[in-house]
């Protein structure tokens, strides 16, 4: 039997690639004409191809290799030597270390629990520290919830990729300064996401390793509730510098607070907690501007802050327009002349603080290793 380069391109051109819906040929990724060569030794024929990908993240990279092996074998004989090649059009992604290299600080803000306004600091943090005069970024890491897009006005934005280095990445949307993406820019706001965990934690290392975040000083991570695949993703992707915990005052807050505080502390994973913030501390009133009511207990979290040996960051009491700035868009960070305001830009300041104190004294945290 002889064989012939032009005979491996029209079996090839039998084999799909789910990722345009045309065969081989017909999508340009067959890099260079096939190699064919006779091993007089062994009376084999050996055939060499080299398949182009968009990326080496491709999700049909393995099933269309493993598919052009099979067709190859069973239209040229199983007495052939198949060896397929894979290229990518985009350099491949970095490897976990050398991830986010422009990036100075990366602090996660997390809860044991939702609803106590986690994503609320996590936003108004994020612009408060720019108006301090940073460069900062804020990734949404709540796949199945995301409200980051809401919070800054920019539901309808669509990120789109730029080539940066040989690699094609997603340009985060920029709003007050800060750099932000969210899986909530990608999908149906008003459509459940209803993903496995590998999907989620797949989308996630994409939104963290696939995104021109450039230069940063601090790269603000807004978590979700609880502790989940996600968070574990986190700290094996990324050397976390440290971890904010948001609670409410009243016991049942506090006590998935320390859960919280657990997953970051325990001996495996090792990030410094940097501190807490009690959020709807006390509500005031508008029309009684000096009054305090202490609807969710009073000052629980700085109790528990005191007892775990951790600075309190913030108190924020419970105000309407806090509420009312995130749901138009306008977080209350971007006006600093109210107390809201003032309350998160001093939150901002007792973070600067925290972060150098801990860099100057600490060792770099190092990534979560995989079991």
């Amino acid at each position: 039997m002889e064989l012939y380069p032009k005979r491996v391109e029209e079996v090839l051109a039998g084999v799909m690639y789910a990722g345009t819906k045309k065969n081989l040929v017909e999508s340009e990724m067959i890099a260079e004409t096939p190699v064919v060569t006779f091993d007089r030794e062994r009376q084999r024929w050996q055939v060499r191809v080299v398949l182009v990908f968009p990326r080496d993240t491709d999700p049909f990279l393995r099933s269309t290799v493993k598919a052009a092996e099979a067709a190859l074998r069973y239209h040229l004989g199983e007495d052939v030597d198949v060896e397929i090649e894979t290229e990518y059009k985009s350099k491949p992604r970095p490897k976990e270390d050398d991830l986010l290299p422009g990036v100075k600080n990366i602090i996660a803000v997390s809860s044991g629990k939702g609803g106590v306004g986690k994503s609320t600091v996590a936003a108004n943090l994020a612009i408060a520290l720019a108006r301090l005069g940073y460069k900062v970024g804020l990734l949404d890491t709540d796949i199945f919830g995301p409200s980051v897009p809401k919070m800054f006005g920019v539901e309808e934005a669509r990120p789109y990729a730029v080539e940066v280095d040989g690699r094609q990445l997603i340009e985060p949307i920029e709003q007050y300064g800060v750099k932000l993406l969210s899986i909530g820019f990608f999908v149906n706001k008003d459509t459940a996401t209803l993903w496995r965990g590998g999907m989620a934690t797949s989308a996630l290392k994409q939104l963290l390793a696939d995104a021109n975040w450039g230069e940063l000083d601090y790269f603000i991570l807004d978590t979700p509730p609880g502790t989940s695949d996600i968070h574990l993703t986190l700290l094996q992707t990324l050397a976390i510098t440290g971890a904010i915990i948001v609670s409410t005052p009243q016991q049942v807050a506090l006590a998935d607070a320390r859960k919280g505080v657990d997953m970051y502390r325990n001996d495996k994973v090792n990030v410094p907690i940097l501190g807490l913030v009690e959020n709807m501390a006390w509500f005031t009133p508008a029309e009684l501007p000096e009054n305090r009511y202490y609807i969710f207990g009073r000052e629980g979290c700085k109790h528990l802050a005191e007892e775990m040996g951790y600075p309190l960051l913030a108190q924020i009491p419970v105000v309407q327009s806090i509420c009312d700035n995130g749901d138009a868009g306008t977080p209350a960070a971007l006006n600093i002349d109210t107390i809201t305001g003032q309350t998160f830009l001093s939150l901002a300041q007792s973070v600067v603080t925290v972060v150098n104190r801990r860099n100057q004294t600490e060792a770099p945290t190092k990534r979560v290793g995989v079991e």
